[in-house]
C-alpha cells in the first residue's frame, strides 16, 4: 500500500501503525518500546529549542514534526498496549487546558493576574487528588508526600535546581534579595578548594561540592529572573563561535589548533571576543 504526504493528523497516525506492523512494518520500528524512544524525544524537543533560538522557522516547522512524531509512536505503542491512542492524548489535553483555564472557557472571568494564578494552583491540586484516587493512593499518603517530590527527576539538571528552589521559596526557604546567594557561591567555591587542597581529594567529595557550587549558581540565576539553562547554552554556543575562528585564523596559514601555543590560541580568543563586542556595539573593530 502506498503513501502519500498530507497535512492530515490521521495520515501521520496511519503511518506509524503501518511502521509498527510487525509483518510487515519497519523492524528498527517494531523493536523500540517506551524506554528506548525517550532519548529521541528529548532529542527532538532540544532540536525545536536550537530551531528557536536561531531563527530558523524553515527548520522549526520540521522539527516540531519530528517532535509531533514522538507523540505518536508513544500513542502508538500504548494503544498496542490497550492503553490509550493518539484521540485519548488529544482529549486529556484539551480537557486539562479548559479545566485550568475557567477564566476563559468557564464562569470565573475578570479575576485579577493573582487569583487567576491562585486558581490554577488550586486546579491542579485538586487534579493531583484525583490522580491519587485513581491509582488507589491513600490521602494521607498523599499530604505525607513532600513539596518538592513532583518536581521530575528527567528534567535537566540546572532546569530541576530552579524548579525545586522555586518551590522551596514559597514556604519562605529562600533568600530575599541576591546578595546573601553570591556569599553562598563564593562559600561553595571555598568548599570545593578544600576538597581539592586534600592530600588525597575524593572524587565523591569533589562532586559533591561541585554539585553545591552548581545548584547555588542556579539560585543565583533564579534570583536575577535569567533561565540558567538560556544563559548556559548561550555560553555554549558563544565558546563554539570563538573556537571557531580560532580554526579558522589558524586554517589561514595552514594550521590547526593542535599545532598551535595556549598563548597563541588565547590571542586570538581575544581577538574574535573584540570583534564580537564590537559588532555587537556597532562600532569597527
Amino acid at each position: 500500500m502506498s503513501m502519500t504526504p498530507s497535512r492530515d493528523i490521521a495520515r501521520l497516525i496511519e503511518i506509524m501503525a503501518r511502521l509498527r506492523d510487525p509483518e510487515t512494518g519497519c523492524l528498527w520500528d517494531v523493536q523500540q518500546t517506551f524506554a528506548t524512544i525517550v532519548p529521541y524525544t528529548i532529542e527532538e524537543a532540544y532540536e525545536v529549542a536550537d530551531a528557536v533560538e536561531r531563527g530558523d522557522t524553515e527548520d522549526l516547522r520540521d522539527e516540531l514534526g519530528d517532535l509531533l512524531l514522538q507523540v505518536v509512536f508513544h500513542a502508538r505503542m500504548a494503544e498496542e498496549d490497550g492503553a490509550f491512542d493518539f484521540g485519548g492524548v488529544v482529549e486529556a489535553i484539551t480537557s486539562k487546558l479548559v479545566r485550568r483555564h475557567p477564566h476563559v472557557f468557564g464562569d470565573a472571568r475578570d479575576l485579577p493576574p493573582e487569583r487567576v494564578k491562585a486558581l490554577w494552583d488550586e486546579i491542579k491540586a485538586e487534579e493531583k487528588r484525583l490522580k491519587a484516587a485513581r491509582n488507589g493512593v491513600p490521602v494521607e499518603a498523599l499530604a505525607a508526600k513532600g513539596r518538592l517530590d513532583d518536581v521530575p527527576m528527567a528534567l535537566p539538571a540546572l532546569t530541576r535546581a530552579e524548579k525545586l528552589q522555586k518551590k522551596a521559596s514559597k514556604v519562605g526557604f529562600d533568600w530575599g534579595e541576591p546578595g546573601p546567594v553570591f556569599a553562598k557561591i563564593r562559600e561553595e567555591i571555598d568548599e570545593l578548594e578544600a576538597a581539592l587542597a586534600s592530600d588525597t581529594p575524593s572524587r565523591a567529595e569533589v562532586a559533591d561540592e561541585m554539585g553545591d557550587l552548581l545548584f547555588a549558581v542556579a539560585n543565583l540565576a533564579r534570583h536575577l529572573q535569567v533561565d540558567p539553562e538560556d544563559a548556559l547554552r548561550g555560553t555554549n554556543e558563544k565558546f563554539r563561535r570563538r573556537f571557531s575562528y580560532i580554526e579558522a585564523r589558524l586554517g589561514d596559514v595552514g594550521r590547526t589548533p593542535d599545532q598551535a601555543s595556549l598563548d597563541e590560541m588565547e590571542g586570538l580568543w581575544q581577538e574574535a571576543k573584540r570583534i564580537e563586542r564590537s559588532r555587537n556595539s556597532g562600532r569597527q573593530p
